[in-house]
């Protein structure tokens, strides 16, 4: 069988790749193919990489505080695109302030996420709930 198939990039006008890649690099070391679109990736673009390389999932990252305004309409953007069902994470600091992470957790999985992570998350723990889905 072969190994599921992961997309992984940061959202947006995001910049910050260094928690992307570290993650990338842990998933690869797991035995995940993982497609790793790096910074600044719109929202399409996971969606069309997704379609090319048949993923199993998709991994959004977003540190920059916008990830609740780039990441509306995902999931009707993977579901328009034939991916309904497909396997959502997002994770990172997702909005600006102070909201509590339950809040927050909340919000992404009325936007049609399987999973969301607070910042700070440890690779293990991804890859525990990856394995468990």
């Amino acid at each position: 069988m072969p190994a599921p198939t992961l997309v992984t990039g940061v959202i947006g006008a995001d910049t910050h790749i260094v928690g992307n890649r570290i993650l990338s690099m842990a998933l690869e070391k797991a035995g995940y193919k993982v497609v790793t679109l790096g910074a600044l990736t719109p929202a399409e673009d996971f969606v069309k990489a997704a379609i090319e390389t048949a993923a199993d999932a998709i991994m959004v990252s977003s540190l920059y505080g916008q990830g609740e305004i780039d990441c509306r309409g995902f999931r009707d953007l993977c579901d328009e695109a034939g991916l309904d069902g497909i396997l959502l994470y997002v994770g990172g600091n997702l909005v600006v302030g102070k909201t509590p992470w339950p809040e927050v957790e909340q919000r992404f999985l009325g936007l049609g996420f399987d999973r969301a992570f607070p910042p700070g998350t440890r690779v293990e723990d991804v890859l525990a709930t990856l394995a468990a889905d």
